[in-house]
């Protein structure tokens, strides 16, 4: 099989589209043909290999998976003996461990049927971000109907699920973007928008729950701007020095926390239940997926420096 591939951490000039060989399924796996796959920061960080925590799962001196890539959709050709909620000819969507490529195996945990009326990139477009909007939201910042909800980051993958999704929970929603994805987050159903360049958009607090997607703000302003029973949830950590490290961030949060507000850190589980609430939420019109651009597998390379440039809107899909 075709398959976007590097043997070192590095830039995107360092993956090469090349033969290798098709994966089998485990026991607790599925193993589908991909008809499309979308790019995350995740993939980023796996391709460089930084923050250096991150080499902790994908291998220390080189990554032990030579292929790239985590959201896919496509179609089952083949599933592990524990596998019985799908079969051959299914179309189905999730995480998997190596997505650019013709073939991919996914977790059975990892996967959900895609539902018919759905395409194949729209799904792909939903696993880790939508995933990360939802939970985060939902679990760590227990989102509540009318509340104050804002967004710092909202024109990006997660950012323009999280819009959505805090919407259909019946929140008010500011929306932080640059001045290029104003118009598109409040199309999304954001009552404000705040261009970050211009303004500060803590100043509009106090605020029930802060998703903060980008970290460029200190938690002491964030914690300053939350209503007094509010909650602050960070996805990553600041990528400027603010704080030294991901550890760094995680234990700071924790001291905060105990000063009297809640202040949490989040990273996200995909799971079928989850993937299938996001479909749901697409079917019934509350939830679109923003899909900025789409490349070729031939071009992920091309693909993975756009999203690393941080300039992407919503998200980006590889159609194989």
């Amino acid at each position: 099989m075709k398959a976007i591939v590097r043997s070192e951490y590095g830039t995107h000039e360092i993956l090469r589209l090349q033969d290798t060989d098709q994966p089998e399924p485990q026991n607790d796996e599925i193993l589908i043909r991909v008809h499309a796959s979308s790019v995350n920061p995740y993939d980023w960080h796996m391709m460089t290999g930084s923050p250096y925590l991150a080499r902790l799962s994908a291998g220390l001196r080189r990554p032990r998976n030579p292929v790239l890539g985590a959201d896919v959709a496509g179609r089952v050709e083949a599933v592990g003996s524990d596998v019985t909620w799908c079969q051959f000819g299914d179309d189905v969507f999730g995480q998997a461990d190596g997505g650019y490529a013709e073939y991919a195996c996914l977790k059975t945990d990892n996967a959900a049927q895609k539902p018919e009326a759905l395409t194949y990139e729209q799904v792909a477009a939903l696993p880790i971000a939508g995933v990360t909007a939802l939970q985060a939201l939902r679990d760590s910042g227990r989102i509540r109907t009318g509340q104050r909800v804002l967004i710092n980051g909202a024109g990006g993958g997660v950012g323009t699920f999280a819009v959505q999704i805090a919407v259909s929970y019946g929140a008010t929603v500011t929306g932080v973007c640059s001045a290029g994805n104003v118009e598109l987050v409040r199309s999304l159903g954001a009552t404000d928008v705040v261009d970050y360049a211009k303004d500060d958009f803590l100043r509009g607090g106090p605020y029930d729950l802060i998703l903060d997607l980008v970290g460029n703000r200190s938690l002491l302003a964030c914690r300053r701007a939350l209503a007094p029973n509010g909650s602050y949830v960070a996805v990553g950590a600041p990528k400027d020095g603010v704080l030294i490290g991901p550890l760094g961030f995680i234990a700071k949060i924790l001291l905060i926390s105990l000063a009297g507000r809640r202040m949490t850190p989040m990273l996200a589980n995909v799971n079928r239940d989850d993937l299938n609430s996001l479909a749901a939420l697409v079917e019934c019109g509350k939830v679109t997926p923003v899909i900025d651009r789409t490349f070729p597998l031939a071009a992920a390379a091309d693909a993975l420096a756009y999203v690393g440039t941080g300039h992407s809107r919503g998200k980006v899909v590889i159609t194989v």
